[in-house]
């Protein structure tokens, strides 16, 4: 449970990164600059959140951090298409663009670094499991 609670304080702090983005700068700046600031903070954001979460709960050992990162990616991913999709009514072409890397699409990097985080802190604490 306390995986699962992680992963929603995450999806606040990505929403509310989002929002920062969509009422601030974001209206300042083009889309894809402020998609890509958005990309870094969120990054940073969640970075904190995995790190805070390691210090308070550690995780056992690397293989628990790595299927612990999986999850939370899996979780966000299917948030993002289903959400999105089903709620929201962005068009899944839309939704697909995010991963488009080679046009400055930076939303990959947060899924991956979602996935990594959490072995990357461990490792960071001394572990060597």
């Amino acid at each position: 449970m306390r995986y699962l609670a992680a992963w929603f304080v995450m999806l606040v702090v990505a929403m509310i990164n989002g929002a920062l983005r969509d009422f601030t700068y974001g209206r300042q700046l083009p889309a894809l600059l402020a998609n890509q600031l958005s990309c870094a903070s969120g990054i940073i954001l969640l970075g904190a959140v995995i790190y805070l979460y390691q210090r308070r709960w550690a995780f056992a050992s690397a293989r628990q951090a790595w299927v612990i990162g999986l999850f939370w990616m899996a979780l966000t991913m299917a948030f993002e298409f289903l959400f999105f999709h089903y709620a929201a009514g962005h068009p899944w072409s839309e939704l697909l663009e995010n991963y488009d890397i080679v046009h400055g699409r930076l939303w990959p990097l947060i899924l991956l670094w979602v996935a990594v985080a959490p072995y990357f802190f461990f490792r960071l604490a001394g572990k060597r499991c």
